[in-house]
């Protein structure tokens, strides 16, 4: 049988236009023995990192599986959980790695710098040979879009040549500007970009040729044929791979429709000519082109060629450079202890200590500088008057951060433990979230990129996704369902705590009972057109819909930004094209620069106070003991009230009866999908506490506070 490489493959980054998922991918290669698959959607990279994770993950299963059996061979009583493949087993069973190709289906101008309607657009395949290759696609994907957008993000010739080292170039579909030659009966031009192409790519230029049952497809492959023996390029072939099976034809369709706010029913508008562009086998392939067997093979040639090793955890880190000549250890240790003075009356040994351990952690783990560069930005928003949070998350636990000012919760007062923040058991990032003041928030960030450089900072992308309502409206409305059927379906929808699925309303998760709706299920069974949407959207369910800009992520790299991930633009904002938790992955400092209105509000009620009454407010000196604050949180008039406004808390509250600070505390926490079930528990404990029981009362001091 002949071994075959799909290098044309659109994924659900390809936003309402791919469909191939990313997670059926690899079980469908596995299952046609094919050992490679590229990722070239248009005109991005969104989904490269995901697409190399998921061949990392599905390489470790089947390493796992074969020691599984291995073991249980030889008479181990093993089962898969306690199968951990070292460096010498992945290398053993390296042929059953399926190799992730990254690549990207680029628009091409002439001229990125020429932005009128009479500019044409062309696509173009570019795939990565080796990381150099790699982060030229990135450096490529940046120029289009923040250089040469124009209707689509698009690169030109002088793009191209500056950035083609590592990379293997294909002529892509008949869209492509040779083909586009060819079809314009120009064979001079078509032969002329050829030779420009060979020129910069040498061996790594291939005529692309298609066959998908368009009448222009012929044309182009009988005239890349021809000048292919005259020029001495190879032919690859391909196929525009838009969904792994073919009968997924119909939920592609229903993607576009969705992107073009067409119906499906409308006989004007953009759609594929027919159920072509699946995920075809070798022998498929080898129907399509009976004469050209060389193209097919020309596809485990490119293959081989390409091999990628994503970096992760590079050290991208920006370096804090203190001003005094000292390391960063030496600064922050010296801040430190000309801080702690300011907070505590007395340094006792119980806080010496505590500063000992926290810095002897924050050094060895490397996070000396991290601390110095969130101090820096946060001591320039308090000289220029710009409301700063106390603090938000595990960092409040950090008396480092409580001595330097990074936040102003006393750690020892709340019993609040470092080790969430930072442990050297547990080697991860530490995370500061800050509160800003939102008037202020966008002056901070700028002082960030000014100190920085503006191409070492850059905003994060977020991906808004087909969640389960949104997906059973946009379904609908392409199958033209009335507006009162579907409002009807949409009522019945559960609230359910957590992210509600389709699969968790009809009652085939098995791990959400809460969210299966027995008014859904017997609409579907007895309405097929509420059948046939439901069936749809289950489909599309979770598939990228848009993208956008994460409301508080910031990247601070030590390099270009754009040297090492992809950016676009979201508006007049350039973003990654990368969301938070792979930039992190990567190596960069991504910080969460936090606006919070609740800040202004604040800022402007203490100006007002002292403008009208001549008093002078700090908050961080006041009492938190004022038996009539509780009372009124307690009587559920908190409107406006930050983390106590809305409905559920206020019941809860009314509930609660908080008669202290900490009861409000752990009445927040509480108040979220995954420990919420134990509020019942928590108030039924504070009525009765002599009822509370410890399994050992060690745990008592530890438990005392949150009533047991």
């Amino acid at each position: 049988m002949r071994d075959f490489v799909h290098l044309h493959l659109h994924t659900e980054f390809s936003l309402l236009d791919g469909a191939a998922r990313i997670d059926r991918l690899f079980d469908k290669a596995r299952s046609l023995n094919m050992h490679a698959i590229a990722i070239t959607d248009h005109g991005n990279m969104y989904g490269a990192v995901d697409f190399y994770n998921a061949a990392q993950a599905d390489f470790e299963a089947q390493v796992k599986k074969r020691l599984l059996a291995e073991r249980q061979a030889a008479g181990e009583e093993v089962s898969m959980d306690d199968i951990v493949p070292s460096e010498e087993d992945f290398n053993r069973f390296a042929d059953l790695r399926i190799k992730p190709i990254i690549g990207c289906e680029f628009y091409m101008t002439e001229d990125l710098k020429v932005k009128e309607r009479t500019s044409n657009t062309y696509h173009l395949i570019l795939l990565a040979k080796n990381n150099t290759g790699y982060y030229n696609l990135c450096k490529l994907n940046t120029i289009a879009w923040v250089d040469g957008f124009y209707n689509h993000p698009r690169i030109d010739f002088e793009a191209l040549k500056a950035h083609s080292e590592g990379l293997i170039c294909l002529s892509a579909c008949i869209a492509g500007i040779i083909p586009r030659a060819i079809r314009a009966d120009d064979y001079d031009r078509a032969r002329e970009l050829a030779l420009w192409f060979k020129d910069v790519f040498g061996e790594d230029f291939y005529f692309e040729i298609q066959n998908h049952e368009i009448p222009d497809e012929k044309k182009v492959v009988v005239n890349l044929i021809k000048m292919g023996k005259e020029l001495g390029i190879k032919l690859v072939a391909t196929n525009d791979v838009h969904y792994v099976e073919k009968e997924d034809s119909e939920m592609q369709d229903v993607l576009i429709c969705i992107g073009t706010a067409h119906y499906i029913d409308d006989e004007v508008r953009m759609r594929m000519n027919g159920p072509y562009y699946y995920f075809k086998t070798a022998e498929e392939m080898e129907e399509l082109f009976p004469n050209l067997p060389e193209a097919l093979d020309t596809t485990v040639e490119i293959a081989e060629k390409c091999n990628v090793t994503i970096q992760f955890k590079m050290p991208l880190f920006p370096p804090y450079v203190p001003p005094t000549g000292e390391t960063p250890a030496e600064y922050l240790r010296r801040l430190a202890y000309e801080g702690i003075v300011k907070r505590y009356p007395v340094i006792t040994d119980e806080i010496k200590e505590r500063m000992e351990y926290e810095l002897s952690v924050i050094i060895q783990m490397g996070f000396a500088e991290y601390y110095l560069i969130v101090w820096d930005f946060i001591d320039y928003a308090r000289r220029h008057d710009i409301p700063v949070g106390a603090g938000r998350g595990s960092g409040v636990g950090s008396i480092i951060a409580y001595a330097i000012g990074i936040t102003n919760v006393d750690p020892l007062r709340y019993s609040l433990i470092f080790e969430r923040f930072l442990n050297v058991e547990r080697v991860s990032n530490p995370d500061f979230d800050i509160d800003f003041c939102m008037e202020g928030r966008e002056q901070v960030i700028q002082y960030v990129r000014d100190k920085y450089g503006p191409e070492r900072v850059t905003r994060i992308i977020t991906f808004g996704t087909l969640a389960a309502k949104q997906a059973i409206k946009d379904v609908a409305r392409v199958y033209r369902v009335p507006y009162a059927d579907v409002d009807k379906l949409v009522k019945m929808l559960p609230e359910a705590n957590g992210k509600m699925t389709i699969k968790g309303i009809l009652g085939r998760d098995g791990k959400h009972p809460e969210q299966k709706s027995s008014d859904v299920i017997q609409l579907y069974e007895s309405d097929p057109v509420i059948r046939k949407v439901l069936d749809m959207a289950l489909k599309v369910e979770g598939m990228p819909r848009n993208t956008g800009m994460h409301a508080a992520g910031v990247v601070i790299c030590k390099e270009i930004v754009g040297d090492f991930v992809p950016l676009q633009r979201n508006g007049e904002v350039v973003t990654t094209q990368y969301p938070k938790d792979q930039v992190e992955a990567l190596g960069m400092l991504k910080m969460d620069f936090l606006g919070l209105v609740t800040l202004t509000d604040v800022h402007k009620a203490k100006i007002y106070i002292k403008q009208n009454h001549g008093v002078d407010i700090d908050f961080h000196e006041l009492c938190y003991d004022n038996p009539e604050v509780y009372k009124l949180i307690a009587s559920g008039d908190t409107d406006s009230v930050f983390q106590l406004e809305n409905g559920g808390m206020k019941a809860f509250m009314m509930q609660l009866k908080p008669t202290s600070l900490e009861d409000v505390i752990a009445g927040i926490s509480l108040y979220r999908p995954g420990p919420m079930s134990s509020i019942p528990k928590y108030i039924e404990n504070k009525n009765n506490p002599d009822k509370i029981v410890y399994l050992d009362e060690r745990l008592r001091p530890i438990l005392e506070m949150t009533y047991g």
